[in-house]
């Protein structure tokens, strides 16, 4: 039975032009996503079927497969929601107040942002996290869709730099779809993820 299944889209798959077209939308979920819902559960069925055998030569490769796999599965579920065709501007309340008090601005903020994604070597991911030792902000530059972050952050907004995101739109110029996706993101998502992060505390320290 799978375990992992593709979610369906918070809106029409022509919701977010012109910014964003169908036609990518459609060919992004209904392809890209689902290929790593499947990979996800592909890979647990083969990870079983190894400790069933107690045959544990192929582990290694089938660990590094199912951290891409599910990784993308889950940036991409982060991703669709933290878009939306009434989106842009930009937020308020504590999630503003912390973006002044830990980057220092918004401006100064979406520079970080943008250029993180605009800058993702290969294929890869702009992050807004919550990083719970500090309890602060950060920005991360994710490689494909696991490397590079920092262990135990959560990501509340995440900004797809994968060719397959925009380049039937926007050919090889990324940076003028992440400026564009800037008018999308959906905030209200954002805040929340923020809240939920927040609430959470710090889950990495445990008391003796």
């Amino acid at each position: 039975m799978a375990i992992y299944t593709l979610p369906d889209m918070p809106y029409d798959y022509g919701a977010l032009e012109p910014a964003m077209s169908g036609q990518i939308l459609e060919l992004h979920h209904s392809k890209h996503h689902a290929a790593y819902v499947k990979g996800s559960n592909d890979t647990l069925d083969q990870l079983a079927e190894a400790r069933d055998k107690g045959d544990f030569t192929t582990l290694v490769g089938l660990e590094k497969t199912l951290a891409f796999n599910l990784s993308g599965h889950v940036l991409h579920s982060i991703f669709w929601n933290n878009l939306s065709p009434d989106g842009g501007d930009r937020p308020d309340g504590d999630l503003s107040a912390a973006i002044e008090e830990h980057f220092g601005s918004f401006e100064a903020f979406a520079g970080q942002l943008s250029t993180a994604t605009k800058g993702v070597q290969g294929s890869g991911w702009g992050i807004l996290a919550w990083e719970p030792l500090s309890q602060r902000l950060i920005v991360e530059q994710v490689y494909d869709h696991h490397g590079n972050v920092g262990q135990g952050s959560t990501p509340i907004l995440a900004f797809d730099a994968w060719e397959h995101a925009y380049y039937l739109q926007y050919k090889n110029v990324r940076p003028d779809y992440v400026d564009r996706l800037w008018d999308l993101v959906n905030w209200a998502d954002v805040t929340k993820r923020f809240d939920a992060a927040r609430a959470a505390g710090n889950p990495l320290i445990v008391a003796p």
